[in-house]
């Protein structure tokens, strides 16, 4: 689509990192107003965020860095253009999620309280960020002869160019979206503590894994291509989240 936002004489602006950076600037917004609410400090907001988008943004780019290491073995500083798109969600989710747990469990924040907070904030980010991978071009899908199929003709997209293929992106976006306002919905009748964490990462593995069923780009696999890495990681949170719900929501009703 248009993968340079702007151009101004050898400054290029990039949609990818524009909208990633929208994307953490939006969630740290929604965050701030949700948080001031239930009277928690602004100052451990800000810390907190900083590590987390720190800590989001190395483990992306090592998860997407591993997948695709004989793309960059011979040119290693190409791991540092960010801004060029490669980012791998589910290893920024897992690298951040054990920081932000070990930061409010050394300043004894409630564990299940502050995910439940972060959570929509989350999912409203990811729908920023997968707007920038569609101008971009990375996270492409396959061939498709389906009247929504998207052509890129741009010659600095990353996606195959000059075939109409699957919008993954926008499908993700669209997901997303409406993970965010579900969650917030369901906010209003949630029965615990860590109910709207789980049910963010059970629905966005449950969107997440048919989406890889129509990607084409390349991301890994397991098991001889049986599934791909996302698949994968997004199998064993989807178990994981499931069982959270059902033991959390018994040791409710005790």
């Amino acid at each position: 689509m248009y993968p340079i936002l702007f151009r101004f004489n050898s400054l290029n602006i990039y949609a990818y990192g524009f909208f990633i950076a929208l994307g953490f600037v939006s969630g740290l917004v929604l965050a701030i107003r949700r948080t001031r609410k239930e009277g928690i400090p602004f100052e451990r907001v800000i810390d907190l965020f900083f590590y987390t988008v720190l800590s989001a943004v190395l483990g992306s780019r090592a998860l997407f860095v591993l997948i695709n290491f004989d793309t960059y073995r011979e040119s290693p500083l190409q791991m540092l253009k960010l801004w060029e798109g490669g980012l791998v969600f589910y290893g920024g989710l897992l690298l951040a999620t054990g920081v932000t747990f070990a930061y409010m469990r050394w300043h004894r924040f409630p564990l299940w309280k502050w995910g439940d907070l972060f959570s929509p904030p989350i999912a409203l980010g990811l729908f920023f960020g997968r707007i920038g991978c569609f101008l971009a071009g990375c996270c492409y899908g396959k061939e498709t002869s389906l009247p929504w199929g998207v052509v890129f003709r741009d010659p600095d997209s990353l996606a195959r160019l000059n075939v109409s293929l699957h919008p993954t992106q926008l499908y993700e976006a669209a997901g997303c979206l409406a993970i965010f306002f579900f969650l917030r919905r369901k906010e209003e009748k949630k029965a615990f503590d860590g109910q709207i964490f789980w049910l963010f990462l059970l629905l966005y593995a449950i969107i997440r894994f048919f989406i890889e069923t129509v990607r084409d780009d390349p991301r890994g696999s397991l098991f001889h291509g049986l599934l791909s890495t996302s698949q994968g990681i997004g199998l064993l949170l989807g178990f994981l989240s499931l069982f959270m719900l059902f033991y959390l929501g018994r040791k409710q009703r005790k």
